[in-house]
């Protein structure tokens, strides 16, 4: 076994791999950037290196960096995560070369597999279902449309080298195949190096499920199951969840003997995945193989038992797996949410800064729930624009899926992040949508469900009733613990109206009533029910749970200027609770209009101007092309709202920009 093993990453994925080695015994080693040197994966490893600036490309992506770092501390072995080097031949060999042991596939795999060209080619020759599309290289724009056309539209653009859903798009039509490959190539050459681009059919109502597989260096190779990953916004996945709703036993056997075939042709071992989409009938098609440690490996891990990065070292090691294929059985239900550093109100874009706030829900392992949280932040880190935005990948596991699902929605409205945006309430709305609650997933979901974007969750009776009722508790307590602090004055000053209140939720007006009763509350709602309320929420505590009606329900706290901010549910309300002679004069008061900014292209996520596509005086028509910010890596094409003329260009190509940022003025 291994005595030291440095993980080329950073993040929550570099924590990961360190607590299955500290639970082995073996030494950790961290690297870290200028951006990183206060990270949590530097604080949880036994050494760490300092490896150059905060930008990858000079920093976690130079290979020679990674080398001398496992010579000055002694590491015998490399742990690559995923992204970054994980899945570069160059890598792998180099490390060879050097006598330090690559935890992950041979070279000659990472090569065949990475490339999602000769990839496919391989899969076809083993006997294993592929998409129809063009194999071959695009050479300009026009070749594009010309086999998008040949191939029948919808089309899959796609960087040869891509993944994390950077370098990939959808086309319809002709000018959506232009501009697609343009921009597939240009962010496959700034993400990978690698600016070479593919086409391939694009299935309608499809559905992502991948094959987890298994394999050592004697020959031996199982599946673990599969996850289904349908959940996608961008080509980029959002949640997973194990095993699929959809699959029926056949179709899972037959995805996985076509995985371990695949696996064994090319001379695999170590964990990898293998990616199918499927249609509605279940035919499924070969995607990709990724050579590396999936994002979403712990749904595997809950519904099996099996530490797939306790095996990779064991099969790095030169050790025999101990588990045949009748060995794996599959254990309950288990979903992943990622949550990541977007705002969903602005079409998630990417948000940077530093978490003010960082409470996630307790994990916990019992025969009937299991809460994890794979992070790599903790209250005070810094939300980098230099890497990907995920701050954490929560996970539960039940042994029903929609127990899982519920034990979900429960930790989303425990879990607590301030400072920067984040996808929290998406995420709970997500949990909550009666076509997820049925499995009826395609990769689709979100565009089709949300077309418009995110713009929140309108609370239904029962859960407007809870917040109501939840702030007018809130509110007393604080009430009463402001009457210990400022004497019997401001005690008597509470008398005669203190149980009724009016709750000011948006335009609505409720009336409240509230009495203290043994151990609780009853809260009656003129235009609802009366609830039972318990809670032993304190001010200033950012979770309140509370059993309302014997059923514990969890709400985000945060005090605001005369009232309360709470999130419930993918609700994210500001309410308040007055006198009804306050609640009078508060309809007397004049609203402040927003200010007008329809003249103004404002930038909508932090970012660098890499084009600008028009000049001061062009007459501009509604959708075209302005401008193209990069922010984590993704290119963002930024267009005309309405017909105009270019007065001012407030920018230029190389600026970094902040949200709100004014980029360009126009006269009608």
């Amino acid at each position: 076994m291994f005595k030291k093993i440095l993980v080329a990453n950073r993040g929550e994925i570099a924590c990961r791999v360190f607590k299955t080695a500290k639970r082995l015994g073996i030494g950790t080693v961290a690297v870290y950037s200028d951006a990183d040197k206060s990270a949590l994966h530097v604080e949880m490893a036994d050494e760490a290196v300092h490896i150059g600036p905060a930008a990858a490309a000079e920093s976690y992506l130079i290979i020679d960096k990674i080398i001398d770092a496992c010579k000055e501390t002694g590491a015998d072995a490399v742990h690559p995560g995923y992204g970054f080097l994980s899945e570069r031949r160059e890598f792998a060999e180099r490390l060879k070369a050097e006598g330090i042991t690559f935890i992950g596939p041979p070279p000659n795999a990472i090569e065949a597999m990475g490339d999602k060209i000769t990839s496919k080619k391989i899969a076809a020759e083993a006997d294993v279902s592929t998409v129809p599309g063009h194999m071959g290289l695009i050479d300009d724009a026009e070749h594009a449309i010309k086999i998008a056309s040949e191939i029948g539209y919808p089309v899959m653009i796609k960087a040869s080298a891509g993944g994390g859903g950077k370098g990939m798009r959808i086309a319809w039509n002709d000018d959506e195949a232009r501009e697609g490959f343009e921009r597939s190539k240009s962010e496959a050459a700034s993400s990978f190096g690698d600016d070479r681009i593919f086409i391939e059919k694009f299935v309608t109502e499809p559905r992502h499920i991948e094959i987890q597989v298994l394999a050592d260096q004697h020959g031996n190779c199982l599946y673990v199951g599969e996850r289904e990953c349908s959940i996608q916004r961008r080509n980029q996945k959002v949640v997973e969840e194990a095993p699929s709703p959809f699959l029926d036993e056949a179709t899972r056997r037959a995805m996985g003997e076509q995985s371990v075939a695949l696996a064994k042709a090319v001379g695999y071992h170590s964990a990898g995945t293998v990616e199918f989409i499927a249609d509605k009938d279940r035919n499924f098609y070969f995607l990709e193989m990724n050579t590396r440690l999936q994002v979403e490996h712990p749904v595997s891990e809950l519904i099996t038992g099996i530490d797939l990065v306790e095996q990779m070292i064991r099969v790095a090691a030169g050790e025999k797996l101990a588990l045949r294929q009748d060995d794996i059985k599959l254990n309950g239900w288990a979903v992943e949410s990622r949550l990541y550093a977007e705002d969903p109100y602005r079409n998630f874009l990417p948000s940077i800064g530093r978490l003010t706030g960082y409470q996630p829900p307790e994990e916990e392992a019992t025969e009937t729930l299991a809460i994890r949280n794979d992070t790599g932040v903790v209250e005070g880190s810094e939300i980098s624009m230099f890497y990907d935005p995920m701050i954490a990948k929560l996970c539960t596991w039940a042994p029903t899926r929609i127990e899982a699902v519920d034990a979900m929605s429960d930790a989303l409205d425990q879990f607590v992040v301030e400072g920067v945006g984040n996808n929290l309430p998406f995420l709970s709305a997500l949990m909550d949508h009666p076509r997820w609650r049925e499995g009826r997933l395609t990769t689709g979901f979100i565009a089709e469900e949300y077309p418009e974007g995110f713009e929140g969750v309108t609370p239904d009776a029962g859960t407007e009733a809870r917040l109501s009722a939840c702030v007018t508790v809130l509110d007393h307590i604080v009430a009463k613990r402001r009457a210990q602090i400022s004497g019997a004055r401001f005690q008597r000053g509470l008398e005669g109206d203190s149980a009724r209140r009016v709750v000011c939720f948006d335009e609505k007006r409720t009336s409240v009533e509230l009495e203290e009763s043994a151990g609780g509350y009853r809260v009656s709602l003129a235009a609802g029910p009366e609830l039972s309320v318990e809670t032993e929420w304190r001010p200033g505590l950012p979770v309140a749970e509370m059993m309302i009606d014997g059923k514990a329900f969890w709400f985000k706290v945060a005090p605001i200027p005369g009232g309360y901010r709470l999130r419930h549910r993918g609700v994210d309300c500001r309410l308040q609770v007055l006198t009804p002679r306050l609640a009078e004069l508060m309809d007397r008061m004049p609203r402040k209009e927003a200010p007008d900014t329809s003249n103004l292209l404002l930038c909508p996520m932090p970012g660098l101007v890499i084009n600008l596509q028009v000049s001061e005086g062009d007459k501009v028509e509604e959708g075209q092309p302005l401008a193209i910010v990069e922010a984590m890596k993704m290119e963002n094409v930024l267009r005309a709202e309405k017909s105009a003329v270019v007065e001012k260009i407030l920018v230029s190509v190389g600026d970094s920009l902040a949200v709100d940022a004014v980029m360009m003025e126009f006269a009608a």
